[in-house]
């Protein structure tokens, strides 16, 4: 029997950058997590600087307070990061970088390694941009599926990434990079900005959606719930309805201000979801 929704929300680190990432630790275990989205933020776990030695560590401290790290999520959106750019430097260095994410990945005891298609440039066709992204996740997965890992690739808001913004987009991705360990990344805010629902997810990719990030929005801003307009019950009730068996995480940004004092932010998100799957 799959365990309600909210004992499948992982614990994160998103919103505690201004914060030692032993706090975000100490919280999330405080607040029941057992699992964590680690994401690859400086100067928590920035990837061209961390060692196997460092990300081991990471592990070491988490599973200190009964928790495992479950995703790795290097940063890509706002750094220099773009594994479809035009520049074929930049290109490159973001496919090496993403490639020893895989390998922190499993230094971190992480079975997942989080992807995104990057972007073309503004004034190309997008099929160029496209075909280079395709190239650039196939050789990432490959290389993360060689190290036993499953990567899943999220859709962006079309002020992220030109490529792939909706359900048919990723499922179109997936099908070009022919990769079986690539999944999906449900993440309601873009999903929201799009125009899609889970139903689309699920009638686009089926049990490829292999990860969540719930979270609320109005449509956009990465809110925490009940500080923008998605309807958590509906959300939640269709997951469950396509026996969505995943894990699922509160990624907090919004304007900044969460990052003060991240901690009320995620405990009133998780009581949200604690209702909206029964439990609250």
């Amino acid at each position: 029997m799959t365990a309600p929704l909210i004992d499948r929300i992982t614990g994160s680190n998103f919103s505690y950058q201004h914060l030692p990432l032993e706090r975000c630790f100490d919280d999330m275990a405080a607040l029941g997590r057992s699992q964590v989205e680690l994401w690859g933020v400086a100067p928590h776990a920035h990837v061209p600087w961390l060692t196997d030695a460092e990300a081991r560590r990471i592990r070491d401290a988490a599973e200190a307070r009964g928790m495992r790290i479950a995703c790795f999520t290097p940063e890509q959106v706002a750094y220099p990061v773009n594994i479809a750019s035009p520049s074929p430097r930049l290109r490159a260095e973001s496919v090496a970088m993403f490639r020893r994410a895989a390998e922190i990945a499993v230094q971190l005891g992480a079975g997942m390694l989080f992807l995104t298609a990057g972007r073309g440039g503004e004034d190309e066709e997008t099929d160029a941009g496209w075909a280079r992204a395709a190239g650039a996740l196939r050789e990432i997965a490959e290389h993360a599926g060689a190290l036993g890992l499953e990567c899943v690739l999220e859709p962006l808001q079309r002020v992220e990434s030109n490529l792939v913004n909706t359900a048919a987009d990723a499922a179109r991705m997936l099908a070009d990079v022919g990769a079986g360990n690539l999944g999906v990344a449900l993440d309601t805010v873009a999903a929201a900005v799009a125009g899609d629902s889970v139903d689309d997810y699920f009638a686009q990719l089926g049990d490829r959606v292999r990860h969540v990030h719930l979270i609320d929005g109005a449509p956009a801003g990465h809110l925490a719930w009940g500080d923008g307009e998605l309807p958590l019950d509906g959300i939640v009730a269709a997951l469950e309805r396509h026996g969505y068996a995943g894990l699922a995480t509160i990624e907090l940004f919004g304007d900044g201000g969460y990052a003060l004092d991240p901690r009320p932010a995620v405990e009133r998100s998780l009581a949200a979801v604690a209702e909206a799957s029964g439990r609250g």
